[in-house]
This record gives C-alpha cells, structure tokens and sequence, in this order.
C-alpha cells in the first residue's frame, strides 16, 4: 500500500514537471524573437516621438491618428521590453528621440534620420501633415517588414502573434494614410 502511494505521488509529481509553466514558456524564444523585440523597440519608441510632433503641428485627421499610434505602440513597447527581460536579454537604452546610442539606425526598415525628424519638426500647418504621413508610411512599411520576418523566423508565439497584429494594424493605417494624402493632393 505504501508502494502504490509512493508511485501515485511520483506520477502527479513528474506530471507536474512536465506541465510548461508560464516561465518554461517565456524561455521559448530564439534570435529572431531578440532581434524582433530589440529593434522594434526604438522603432516603436521613433513613430510615439513622430505621434508626438503631429499632436502639436498636425491637423484634426493626423492628431487622431497620431492618437491612435500612440495608443498602439507605448503598451507594446512595455509588453517587449518584458519579453527581454524575461529573456534574459539586454533592453535597448534610447535617448527618448527613438534612436539607440551607438546604433546605425539606416540599417532599421523606416527609421527616420536625425535629420529627417528635424525637418518634420520644422514643417507648419498642411506641409507638416503631408510630410508625417508619407515618413509615417515608410515608417509603417518598414515596421511590416520586420514584423513580417518574426512570423516567418521567430519562435515565441506571443511575439508572433504581436508581429502579427503589427502587421495587420499598420497596414490599415497606412491605408487610411494614403487616403488622407490623397484627400490633401484632390
């Protein structure tokens, strides 16, 4: 009887163990999943800073979606510097201007140069909202870009699914962004 209790409490026990726990599944990452959260980051933390300006120098229409953006991207840029945390993984340091100390940014899809963001913050009125939708557009463009090799490369499902979700969104917003700039040229 003592035998059979011993072998029951060793069979939930290894049951047990081999049940993935939320931390056993926090490790299920690869290098793409890294490279994914590390470079959306600043990339996320670029488009808030240009979300930023529109909310200041934008129109009605680009302050909405401006808002919208903003919206979107602080809760996932919280949600990936976890992931790396969790991974183990060093979180990108920025300067609050979306750029990384050290980091050659021309090599990011859609990132915007130092001199590009200064030429935004210069425009007024109908030339500011033409110039943050077309680098919000390749802003977007290369945002899917990467989104779209997490979900072919990468390995967390979350991070697959946030890549995903990336993907769709922006690619509605770059719809509606078209739209509007086609509305301010009609």
């Amino acid at each position: 009887m003592a035998l059979a209790a011993l072998f029951t409490i060793s069979a939930c026990t290894t049951e047990t163990a081999q049940d993935p726990s939320s931390s056993a599944a926090s490790e299920e990452h690869n290098d793409a999943d890294v490279q994914f959260a590390t470079e959306m980051i600043p990339h996320h933390q670029q488009a808030v800073e240009m979300s930023d300006m529109a909310l200041e120098q934008g129109g009605t229409e680009v302050r909405e979606l401006a808002e919208r953006i903003q919206a979107a991207q602080a809760p996932e840029i919280e949600t990936m510097t976890e992931w790396l945390q969790a991974w183990g993984e060093d979180v990108p340091e920025t300067d609050g201007h979306g750029s990384m100390e050290g980091m050659d940014h021309s090599q990011m899809e859609g990132m915007m140069s130092p001199e590009d963001m200064e030429d935004l913050g210069g425009a007024q009125g109908s030339q500011f909202d033409t110039m943050w939708l077309e680098m919000m557009i390749e802003h977007h463009d290369g945002a899917i870009t990467m989104a779209q090799t997490q979900v072919a490369d990468g390995l967390d499902p979350e991070a697959v699914a946030l890549a995903e979700d990336i993907a769709e969104s922006q690619e509605a917003e770059i719809e509606e962004m078209e739209a509007l700039l086609q509305g301010s040229n009609g």
